[in-house]
């Protein structure tokens, strides 16, 4: 694809801006979407300089793009402006409607775009984990797929509906009989003997290992096979559900029919998933095993006198050798702080792919105004790259009024930390954890960088700062 500024049609390059009437350029647009391949998909409304305006989502995507530009779109009160303002339109062909949502949600966390009002929260899709550890392990709908307690579980999604998902794991535990319960079950513990299982087991939705019905190796032998059934097609319970809903229907036991039609398309719609390898939500898929824990070792590892609170990490990304991009992200008490993320087009490097004066840019936009009192610097700022980076970024702070606390770099492969004014690098273990908590901000600020261009299968859409 061309630049966005430079995208053409089919009857050639898209026209100046401001050489079309409004009548002529909606339907231009009109025309161009109702060409668009009828498959569920994204799209991305810009305007004349490329810049993203707006992110949806579609079932079919002529229908719905071309539903913004026929003469009678009524878009609301939030977005009938945004018609004045749309040059051109992007579109992403998605496998289905679950990859669609995953797709639009990603993107307008990254983008934020103008005109979009919904999807901008720290909301995520959920996720079904298997826990590893336990003797006895849960089967867990959670939010939060990273956290300690599920640290080691198999982690299934995320997950576009959160309803079916809910309504799949309750039909599933009548057949595998899983806990679901929080409790702390420790196999062979004499105490479980006389304790009192819940109504699960009662109505045979539980083996109850919490009051020994059931020994820890057929537990997990059980276990197994259900993690067995959520890697496969589910090809044998679907057609046993079917054979049932056909025989109920035949005996006009139509409540019952629709009950267990209900029951076949939750069931189905466990395939309606992400994997955590697309890194559709990194936010939540993020491990930091303990940030309190991580921030003290920094903190000893730095010399620091006083308690690290405020982390924030610029990296420069190149996207396919052409735009340079420079990201700035922003953790606190060890953990993402998302409305303080910000992303930089540079401005001064043309035409070539220089670092160290992209460092000085990004780091000169980003903490001019806080030299001036206008914002407070945070603890420790980290640099991507190695001691080149570090003193790029020094030349800069060295022209600034306020100075910040504590520079240091991350350099790759070696993982060595560069300090502020010590030319000898720090080694650490890499299962240190301050190491690891510096590591995972630096991945997240390229990640930040680049993610939303690896949604968009490399194409050049750059939401300009």
């Amino acid at each position: 694809m061309d630049d966005a500024n430079q995208t053409g049609t089919e009857d050639g390059p898209l026209p100046a801006w401001g050489t079309e009437s409004r009548e002529v350029r909606l339907q231009r647009l009109l025309r161009k979407a109702r060409a668009l391949p009828r498959t569920p998909g994204v799209y991305l409304m810009k305007d004349h300089k490329g810049v993203v305006l707006y992110v949806g989502k579609a079932l079919a995507l002529p229908d719905r793009v071309s539903s913004y530009f026929v003469p009678s779109a009524d878009l609301g009160f939030q977005k009938q402006a945004m018609l004045d303002l749309v040059h051109d339109f992007e579109t992403l062909e998605c496998e289905g409607e679950w990859e669609a949502l995953l797709a639009e949600n990603r993107l307008i966390k990254d983008i934020k775009p103008r005109f979009n009002v919904k999807l901008t929260d720290d909301k995520t899709f959920p996720y079904l984990a298997v826990t590893t550890r336990e003797d006895f392990p849960r089967v867990v709908v959670t939010r939060a797929p990273a956290s300690e307690e599920l640290r080691g579980a198999k982690v299934y999604g995320p997950f576009t509906n959160a309803g079916a998902l809910r309504e799949a794991v309750a039909i599933l535990q009548r057949v595998f009989r899983f806990r679901t319960c929080s409790l702390d079950i420790v196999s062979n513990d004499p105490k479980n003997a006389r304790f009192r299982p819940c109504l699960l087991y009662a109505i045979n939705q539980c083996t109850a290992p919490c009051a020994d019905k059931i020994s820890r190796d057929a537990y997990r032998e059980d276990i197994a096979r259900f993690t067995r059934f959520l890697e496969s097609k589910r090809s044998v319970m679907l057609r046993e559900l079917r054979t049932d809903m056909e025989r109920a229907s035949a005996d006009q036991r139509f409540e019952q029919a629709a009950a267990i039609r209900d029951q076949i398309r939750a069931i189905e719609r466990l395939d309606e998933r992400g994997s955590r390898a697309q890194q559709w939500q990194p936010e939540t898929e993020q491990v930091i095993i303990d940030p309190a824990s991580s921030l003290r070792s920094l903190q000893k590892t730095l010399g620091l006198s006083e308690p690290i609170r405020c982390i924030e990490c610029i990296d420069i990304a190149h996207l396919k050798g052409g735009e340079t991009v420079g990201s700035k992200v922003s953790f606190v008490d060890g953990r993402p702080c998302k409305s303080e993320y910000r992303r930089f087009r540079i401005k001064s490097v043309e035409g070539g792919n220089d670092d160290y004066a992209s460092i000085r840019e990004v780091v000169s936009r980003r903490y001019r105004e806080a030299g001036d009192g206008q914002e407070m610097y945070p603890d420790v700022i980290v640099i991507d790259g190695g001691l080149g980076q570090l003193h790029a970024a020094l030349e800069v702070f060295d022209l600034l009024n306020v100075k910040p606390p504590m520079v240091i770099s991350l350099a790759k492969k070696e993982e060595l930390i560069y300090v502020q004014r010590k030319s000898a690098p720090i080694r650490l273990p890499r299962t240190n954890p301050g190491l690891r908590l510096v590591q995972a901000i630096r991945d997240e600020a390229h990640r930040f960088a680049q993610h939303y261009h690896h949604v968009l299968r490399r194409k050049k859409t750059l939401d300009e700062e």
